[in-house]
């Protein structure tokens, strides 16, 4: 009795894994299709640079406001609802993208997509640090590998797309199709919310406390750093390529996707790897591992050489920010919601930052020294990772440890049998 059990609260994890995986898939459909389908909707309304910048800022800012939003209402009514309601509401968002008649609207559009993808980025990232918690090992870089395969797919896809001139509006519409079956069949795996048993009074005092916490703020920082790092990388790698290096746009396109690639290549490991050598551990070197390649890549003026320092980027940068996640959800477990919103909002920052600061430095100095400044992040990020060891994250890691060599062991009895 006890066996079988075992056997269906495994189950139910699994499929809680698999269906959490579903939606990090989604996200990074959603997101690389209304990035590959913006330039026919910049050519649709004859939008200068300018205003669409504005318009995507708008973007940002509903991201950022719907995290802490979200963050409350996951810690009040669940991640699960919070995730199928911020989907669907990402997901509707792309038709009045594609159909926006003028500025204005579109500005709308894009603020509604922001608070969809901000609210499910939070809701999303909770439901997988639950879902981890339960499962007994480290599989959030899985998650986060979804995510990166889902972009990757949906970037090819709508370069297809817009290549054989189909419009956005038909794209969004089969892709909200798709989402929607996604949604439909993977939300009923989800795992179900705890009850919360504490005063809103308690709640508020806990949450301002929170936010002065040295470990949380120390995530924060390594959260800022990387994912400023990721956004100078996506902004300006292929730039630095067909500008500084004169490769021409065809081989700097291809190093674009040399870092993606590793990146998706990376997260794709990232559970063995902490499994084997701990968070902590992983975080610091890939920072380092990260600088060195970047580092490499603006040293020497030779193209194989800076795509081999971009492909040690990618794995560099592919693991932090899930490992963060990861370690902050479990150092606070009984906040988990507020410090994820906490610490996803710092990385927000960082890729709102990142970009414009790295262009004022090149327009000054040249895009050269300007990265050179990626670098410095990567190795501060790296020297704020030993910080987060605590007594409490290491006997956590070795709880997991445990846990999984003993699910092993049952394994094993179980195929004896």
């Amino acid at each position: 009795m006890a066996s079988s059990y075992k056997l269906g609260e495994r189950r139910r994890f699994r499929m809680a894994r698999i269906a959490v995986g579903v939606f990090f898939f989604l996200n990074g459909v959603m997101t690389a299709a209304l990035s590959t389908r913006l330039p026919a909707v910049q050519t649709k309304l004859s939008l200068p640079p300018g205003p669409l910048g504005l318009a995507l800022f708008g973007c940002t800012i509903g991201g950022l406001v719907a995290m802490n939003i979200a963050a409350r209402l996951s810690r009040r009514f669940g991640s699960k609802i919070i995730t199928i309601i911020a989907t669907l509401c990402m997901g509707i968002a792309l038709l009045p993208v594609a159909l926006a008649p003028d500025f204005p609207m579109l500005v709308l559009a894009l603020v509604f997509s922001g608070i969809g993808s901000g609210a499910m980025d939070i809701a999303i990232n909770i439901q997988g640090a639950e879902v981890e918690q339960c499962y007994g090992r480290p599989i959030f870089n899985s998650f986060h590998a979804c995510f990166s395969v889902g972009s990757l797919l949906s970037a090819l896809l709508g370069s297809t797309l817009a290549t054989f001139n189909v419009s956005p509006e038909a794209h969004f519409l089969a892709l909200l199709i798709g989402v929607g079956a996604g949604l439909v069949w993977s939300s009923r795996f989800l795992l179900e919310p705890e009850p919360v048993s504490s005063v809103p009074g308690d709640q508020t005092r806990k949450v301002r406390s929170l936010h002065f916490s040295r470990t949380l703020i120390l995530s924060g920082m390594i959260a800022f750093c990387t994912l400023l790092s990721v956004g100078a990388m996506f902004d300006w790698s292929a730039l630095y390529l067909s500008g500084t290096l004169h490769t021409g746009p065809g081989l700097a396109a291809a190093g674009f996707a040399t870092f993606l690639a590793c990146s998706a290549l990376g997260r794709s490991v990232g559970d063995r790897l902490t499994m084997r050598f701990g968070e902590v551990r992983l975080m610091c070197s890939s920072c380092v591992l990260a600088a060195i390649g970047l580092a490499l890549a603006l040293l020497f003026a030779w193209t194989p050489a800076a795509f081999f320092g971009l492909g040690l980027v990618g794995i560099g940068l592919s693991v932090p920010f899930p490992l963060v996640l990861s370690a902050t959800a479990r150092l606070f477990k009984q906040d988990t919601s507020v410090a994820l919103a906490t610490v996803t909002t710092w990385g927000y920052c960082g890729i709102l930052a990142g970009p414009p600061a790295i262009g004022f430095v090149a327009e000054r100095a040249g895009l050269r020294l300007a990265l050179a400044l990626v670098v410095l992040l990567c190795l501060l990020a790296a020297l704020c990772s030993p910080l987060l060891h605590t007594k409490k994250a290491e006997g956590s890691l070795q709880d997991h440890k445990q846990i999984f060599h003993s699910e092993m062991g049952e394994r094993s009895v179980d195929n004896v049998h």
